[in-house]
């Protein structure tokens, strides 16, 4: 058993970064109300406004596109119901903030391959319509083909928003090239700290605030910024685009490894989305036989912290809705669980959670399982 946790739940929330948690201090130490014009406050809004230009560049905006939001379900929310639309078409493997934002709003399959339905999207779509997607799905980590579905949206006359919680430092993203409506960001994901996150939006659209309160971010969402959590936000979108390339490739070849060492030894295993278009980080282990509540409890009692479903759900571990909506059966959707790495994740970390996951299966799994390394996607 290990003597201390090893964080493997970087799409859940990454541990922060020392850069970001050095500006969140700096930030605290100004003090200040950003909206004030005395000397403290124009300091604090001198780090707002540096934070938005790092935030822009992560995703090739402009600084007045970036709307700073108490997170990306505020900035899914903001997007959903603020931007014009006729109606809002949504796929149906989203995140829950968005597929509760718009109750009646037209849910489009997902294929097999853990995508939306570009067929359907093609059939459904229509001139006015707002579509939202997510770049990168948070349970599998699949991709999905954002370039072709925003032209199939902009053929049609509609608008495009994109969540690119999942995305964001771990695929290069240009909101302007891809001729997006708005996408969602959030900091907690990148290394920043909780409780902020963007949506950046095409200035040319209204957008119409869902918080009201004073003017701040140009009366497009109201209530004094969180001063110290958007400082640690920009500082954290800075370090995710230098380091994106390395970093990244740093990662494909630990979860690479990872999951041949496991699809070789354990029997039964089904890698979820093996051989499609994944991030980096981002591993989905379906071992039927043993419901995934067991192994995330069994292995937290190993020292390991990973997770089923997402992590957004009141802390409750459930079959997995989006491997559901994949066409998965249940034995495979009840016992998938998420395996994501960042930062902090080590060659050393992924040989010792092999090590415990492979004896986790030997005691939970059932006495004649299917065979070794099946693959699922």
């Amino acid at each position: 058993m290990q003597t201390q946790q090893i964080y493997l739940d970087y799409n859940a929330t990454s541990p922060v970064l020392p850069v970001a948690a050095d500006a969140v201090g700096n930030a605290i130490a100004v003090g200040g109300n950003p909206s004030s014009i005395h000397g403290a406050g124009r300091a604090a809004r001198a780090l707002i406004e540096k934070a938005r230009r790092q935030v822009a560049a992560l995703v090739g905006a402009r600084p007045g596109a970036v709307v700073f939001t108490s997170g990306a379900s505020e900035a899914n929310v903001l997007a959903l119901r603020g931007l014009p639309r006729h109606r809002v078409l949504v796929s149906s493997i989203e995140h829950d903030s968005v597929l509760n934002a718009v109750p009646d709003a037209v849910v489009l399959p997902a294929t097999g391959q853990g995508v939306i339905d570009l067929n359907a999207l093609r059939q459904s779509v229509c001139d006015g319509d707002l579509v939202s997607v997510m770049a990168v799905n948070n349970e599998t980590g699949l991709i999905q083909p954002i370039e072709e579905i925003a032209e199939i949206v902009k053929a049609a006359g509609a608008l495009l928003h994109v969540d690119a919680v999942q995305a964001a430092g771990r695929l290069p993203f240009d909101i302007r090239a891809l001729g997006l409506a708005a996408l969602s960001l959030s900091a907690h994901k990148i290394g920043g700290p909780t409780g902020v996150g963007a949506l950046v939006f095409n200035e040319g659209l209204a957008l119409t605030a869902q918080t009201k309160g004073g003017g701040q971010e140009k009366g497009r969402r109201g209530g004094t910024e969180n001063v110290a959590g958007i400082a640690g936000f920009g500082a954290a979108a800075e370090w995710v685009l230098d380091h994106m390339a390395p970093e990244q490739k740093r990662l494909s070849g630990l979860r690479d490894h990872m999951e041949h060492r496991l699809a070789q030894n354990c029997a039964g295993l089904r890698i979820i989305g093996a051989g499609l278009p994944r991030v980096a980080n981002t591993s989905c282990l379906s071992l039927p036989g043993a419901p995934a509540e067991k192994q995330v409890i069994s292995l937290d009692l190993a020292g390991f912290c990973v997770s089923a479903g997402s992590a957004c759900s009141s802390g409750k571990v459930k079959s997995s809705p989006v491997l559901t909506a994949m066409g998965l059966p249940a034995d495979i959707a009840g016992s998938a669980i998420r395996i994501s790495l960042g930062w902090r994740t080590t060659g050393d970390d992924i040989d010792a959670f092999v090590n415990a996951y492979l004896a986790m299966a030997e005691r939970l799994l059932p006495k004649d399982p299917p065979h070794a390394g099946q693959v699922a996607g």
